[in-house]
């Protein structure tokens, strides 16, 4: 079953999967960190979309869609517009280059983020393990 991208079915779907992913466990197994994922508008995303993820040990501790009343500050937030976060799930762009080259913004510790690439790479395989249907695909 497809989950639409961005919702609170997709980020419980990614939470099984990277509670669920043995890469991932060993990649992330020292890494301590939060993050928020901002969706910018644009592409039929009216307001920005935050998702949570609380990264512990190789595992998800948590996962959700933030709402306004959320005052949590993570130790990273990540943002940038649908298609970007699109092109990464699908394999056809690297999340470490879209940092870099500004695709994605980070406000955080970069360092932190590039002494854990492999991490990444495998939260990314998490993500695009998740059958998805994107916001934009779908009938207005």
């Amino acid at each position: 079953m497809a989950h639409l991208f961005p919702s609170a079915d997709w980020v419980a779907a990614l939470e099984t999967a990277i509670n669920h992913s043995p890469a991932y466990a060993s990649s992330a197994k020292t890494w301590e960190g939060d993050f928020h994922f901002v969706i910018e508008p644009g592409e039929r995303i009216v307001e920005p979309v935050k998702i949570y993820l609380d990264l512990w040990h190789g595992q998800c501790r948590g996962a959700h869609l933030v709402d306004g009343s959320d005052g949590a500050t993570p130790e990273f937030i990540i943002s940038g517009p649908l298609s970007v976060y699109r092109r990464i799930f699908e394999k056809k762009l690297d999340p470490i280059q879209a940092l870099m080259s500004r695709k994605l913004k980070l406000q955080g510790n970069m360092g932190k983020v590039m002494r854990a690439v492999k991490a990444t790479l495998d939260l990314v395989n998490c993500a695009a393990s998740v059958e998805t249907v994107y916001e934009v695909e779908r009938e207005a």
